[in-house]
């Protein structure tokens, strides 16, 4: 370990994907920095790098610079997020040369051991950047102090350039070679996904594994030649590096361990912290009734119909208003028409007033799900929500007659612990994941049969189903308490013990 009796753990964690979105990966590595921010000892900073643009350098390390020139030099960083800052020739020709030639130059210096040096941004002067862009999307604003009040580093070199120098080296070895990543003076490196590096020698490397679905469900992704290909590579070279793994559930670590066996003694499994935004309260039904009508989806695609609507939300959206509620990006995977085949089942028979209510945002190959929601979208049965703030998801949680989670893999699936934070109740597709998360807080069908979903979501949401419902809420208090920060981050100290202590 750096670390001597008195100072704190040094951990540097990825914060790539906080710029990615709002759910899933980029909520959990929000929740993780707030958490191990809020711990005494650790000293936690975080990385800032772009997926597909290169970055500007902040401040060097042990450069000595006059005040103004560092502040330049941070807030050419954010401006380099956007676009190109204004340089001079030099910085110009420098530039041109190294985006006409970044693959080549970074390959050999991977190949010959040379090592990126991250470079500093000093956040003191641009604490609303620091929030806005990385924070605000999950965390209370109460947070903002603890998160922003200390320094990041900047790795200027895309993400997606990484990868890509890996992948390269395929055509000369079947051991690509990885550049490495400057990290001395951390403990801990913290990756979010396998991570196309290497790290300092007194540096230990943990990623946070979330899924294997890039391997194992390649057909179930987008750009699938480079997504399968990333991941596969990078996370075999995280293996034979001997970097620990940090799964979100069981399933997912049994996930890896199909595909390298020899990490099992370096796995562990810490599952993912909910969201403080969720929790059970008293709210009018009415307020559904807003929340749709000022989230119903932009998306161009789609809004031309959704314009036609002729229904009036006010007198249709009263405590009589019944509907299933799902919350996920529209992809495959996440088996929204095996969902919107089981809800026709249901109008068409026993239950037909109920509606369905799909909140998420586009992901790829969402063109055939969006045509299947819009004849019922036009008629007013179907509600598609983008931009759905926690305090509103906590409202559908909660009146929905169930939040329905049909996804053919997941690595751990918040929108069903979150339902059960807001006291709400979960059917999901019976996969290892959610048996594994829910528990016996859920009721679970076949994800591949409409017929199964169709009698268990009948069983669970008919008169009869009234004994079921009441369990399902009484088990859903002791289930999404697992989640919160003070139940999982013991669990990583004490990993982080054992870690440290090995090394």
């Amino acid at each position: 370990m750096n670390t001597t009796m008195n100072s704190k753990i040094k951990i540097l964690l990825d914060l790539k994907p906080a710029l990615d979105g709002y759910a899933g990966i980029p909520q959990e590595t929000r929740l993780l920095f707030r958490g191990l921010r809020s711990l005494e000892r650790y000293d936690v900073e975080g990385l800032i790098q772009h997926g597909g643009r290169k970055l500007r350098p902040g401040v060097k390390p042990r450069k000595n610079e006059s005040v103004s020139r560092r502040i330049n030099k941070v807030s050419r960083v954010i401006v380099s997020l956007y676009e190109k800052p204004y340089r001079n020739i030099y910085e110009a020709v420098l530039d041109a040369v190294d985006s006409y030639a970044q693959r080549s130059i970074l390959r050999a210096r991977a190949v010959f051991g040379h090592t990126l040096k991250p470079s500093i941004f000093e956040s003191a002067h641009f604490d609303d950047f620091v929030w806005r862009t990385f924070f605000a999307k999950t965390l209370d604003a109460s947070d903002k102090k603890l998160v922003t009040a200390t320094n990041f580093r900047i790795l200027d070199v895309p993400r997606t350039m990484m990868h890509k120098v890996g992948i390269a080296g395929m055509k000369y070895s079947s051991s690509p070679a990885y550049i490495k990543v400057g990290t001395g003076g951390y403990d801990f490196f913290l990756a979010q996904t396998p991570f196309p590096g290497r790290v300092s020698d007194n540096t230990k490397l943990l990623v946070r594994y979330h899924d294997a679905v890039p391997v194992l469900m390649p057909h179930t992704i987008n750009d699938k030649a480079f997504h399968q290909a990333s991941h596969f590579q990078a996370l075999q070279s995280n293996v034979r590096s001997g970097a620990w793994f940090v799964c979100v559930s069981e399933a997912t670590r049994k996930d890896l361990l199909k595909i390298f066996p020899e990490a099992e003694p370096r796995s562990a499994v810490i599952h993912n912290i909910v969201s403080s935004d969720y929790f059970n309260e008293e709210s009018p039904k009415g307020l559904v009734h807003q929340i749709i009508r000022n989230r119903l989806s932009s998306v161009e695609a789609f809004a031309s119909s959704v314009k036609q609507i002729n229904v009036d939300l006010e007198s249709q959206i009263n405590d009589d208003f019944q509907y299933l509620l799902m919350v996920s990006t529209l992809e495959p995977r996440k088996n929204h028409l095996l969902l919107l085949n089981t809800w026709e089942r249901l109008k068409y028979t026993t239950m037909p007033k109920l509606k369905l209510v799909v909140v998420g945002g586009t992901g790829w190959d969402s063109g055939p799900i969006l045509q299947a929601f819009r004849p019922w979208a036009e008629r007013g049965e179907l509600f598609y929500l983008n931009d759905v703030h926690a305090a509103e998801l906590r409202i559908l949680y909660k009146h929905a007659r169930a939040t329905i989670c049909p996804s053919l893999a997941e690595g751990f699936d918040y929108s069903g612990v979150e339902a059960m934070r807001s006291g709400g109740i979960v059917i999901a597709s019976d996969i290892p994941v959610h048996r594994e998360v829910y528990g016996g807080a859920a009721e679970y069908f076949n994800p591949y049969s409409t017929e199964d979903a169709t009698l268990v979501m009948q069983r669970v949401l008919s008169d009869e189903g009234v004994a079921i419902r009441k369990n399902l809420r009484n088990a859903s208090v002791d289930v999404g308490e697992r989640y919160l920060p003070e139940n999982i981050l013991p669990q990583w100290e004490a990993l982080l013990e054992h870690i440290g202590a090995q090394k």
